[in-house]
């Protein structure tokens, strides 16, 4: 049983006024729990057919799922190997939905790990544009960095670098940024009963000056006419409403975007929704901004490709393999090959870990593949593929590291789960040779 704080109760009740009541009255009742389809990988209208556990539609994202029943073990489907969904919390996809991604478009997810909403974007952009997703804990940006790789982002950065030093090197480059700000977390209260007990009012007033300052850094980062959305996963109106309407005093550049979806309730901002378990959410706050003007990015994009020997060597043994590479500049850099995004900036000093696709390495005078080239690959694009059923056995022994019967000819060759690319091996002899990575494996 969840037992919440005092103070904490008490602000519920000024946040929801006649509905706290019912909202205490769920505190002890299941999360909800959901997921998120990625369009690089799956369709949605075939994917949950195939997952084995039901699924209902979500009202917060149009390609979000709530997961019904005690579903368990979903990290180890084959299909969310494959990068097909991303397990997510319903109302955490309502910040992508405000955020209105379009193919094309240059988006910054300035807090972005784990990477939820970064999957979402990505979804979202369809493999056009850009997408920069930044962390500034390292720890959690390399986590980042592999649920980029398992989604099969192409078209996208990651980096590790303090919002204030980032967003100044890329002023005005983006069209829409995203700031989902740390912050208490009173909507994981139901999911983690012990960030109830961890909250304080002191901590959601420190939260707030924190948001705040993250949220000043961002406006640097957005075009003139671009859209900056705000989101929380708590209730507080000192790190929601208080934190916009602070924010709108000092930039006189931004102004309201009027919330128009349909699902959450009305905040005390007009560009705001609040989700909370009563409209089917754990918690979720966001508010949509524009700001005013018009301009374009001034900074220098990616140049062409250097065409020098070693590169002219790695594309032959890339061509060998792929009828066709994921788009961008392909470039190796000492002995390792990247396919870096058109898109993207010639800026230093932003903490960059990734950008682009990691597509192999030379060892001892041979190419080998990576397995984030196979994952941002579509199986069309790949010269060799071992697609597999949910029901053949050996999907699961290929996730654990095990050699499989290969019937394709020999050479690298993506195994694919259900028409999805969930790695590649290299096949010789009617075997296979697993190269699932290892901290990936299941046992």
């Amino acid at each position: 049983m969840i037992k919440l704080p005092e103070d904490f109760i008490t602000e519920i009740k000024d946040v929801l006024g006649g509905d706290a009541e019912k909202y205490l009255a769920l505190s002890d009742s299941e999360p909800f729990k959901g997921i998120s389809i990625n369009r690089l990988k799956a369709e949605p209208e075939k994917l949950p057919a195939l997952l084995g556990f039901d699924t209902e539609k979500s009202p917060f994202y149009a390609d979000g799922c709530y997961i019904k029943g005690d579903v368990q073990g979903i990290g180890k489907h084959p299909l969310h190997h494959a990068g097909a969904f991303y397990v997510q919390e319903p109302s955490a996809s309502s910040a992508v939905t405000l955020l209105d991604v379009h193919p094309g478009e240059k988006i910054l997810d300035l807090c972005a790990a784990p990477g939820g909403k970064s999957a979402q974007i990505a979804s979202c952009l369809r493999g056009r544009g850009m997408l920069w997703s930044n962390e500034v804990v390292k720890n959690r940006a390399q986590i980042l960095l592999s649920n980029y790789e398992r989604m099969g982002i192409a078209n996208g950065v990651v980096s590790s670098c303090y919002p204030e030093i980032l967003c100044e090197k890329l002023s005005g480059f983006f069209d829409k940024v995203l700031v989902d700000a740390p912050c208490s977390g009173e909507g994981m209260f139901r999911k983690n009963p012990e960030a109830a007990a961890e909250w304080s009012r002191e901590h959601v007033i420190s939260c707030a000056e924190r948001q705040l300052a993250i949220l000043d850094s961002a406006s640097q980062a957005v075009k003139d006419g671009g859209t900056l959305v705000y989101s929380t996963c708590t209730f507080s109106h000192e790190e929601n409403e208080g934190v916009i309407t602070a924010f709108l005093e000092k930039h006189k550049d931004f102004e309201h975007c009027e919330a128009a979806e349909k699902f959450g309730r009305k905040t005390g901002v007009s560009c705001g929704i609040r989700i909370t378990p009563l409209e089917g959410g754990e918690g979720h706050f966001a508010a949509k901004l524009r700001k005013k003007g018009s301009s374009y990015p001034t900074l220098r994009t990616s140049q062409k490709e250097n065409n020098d020997k070693t590169l002219i060597s790695v594309r032959t043994e890339l061509s060998n393999i792929f009828t066709e590479l994921p788009a961008g500049k392909l470039t190796v850099i000492n002995g390792k090959a990247y396919i870096i995004p058109s898109e993207m900036p010639e800026i230093n000093g932003a903490g960059v870990i990734r950008a682009g696709v990691f597509a192999g390495e030379l060892k001892k005078n041979r190419f080998e593949p990576a397995h984030a080239l196979f994952m941002a690959s579509k199986p069309e694009n790949i010269k060799r593929v071992l697609d597999l059923s949910l029901n053949d056995s050996r999907i699961q022994e290929y996730l654990s590291g095990c050699e499989i019967d290969c019937e394709t000819d020999s050479g690298y060759t993506a195994v694919a789960v259900e028409g999805i690319v969930t790695g590649f091996g290299k096949c010789s002899v009617g075997r296979l040779k697993n190269k699932y990575p290892k901290g990936l494996r299941t046992l």
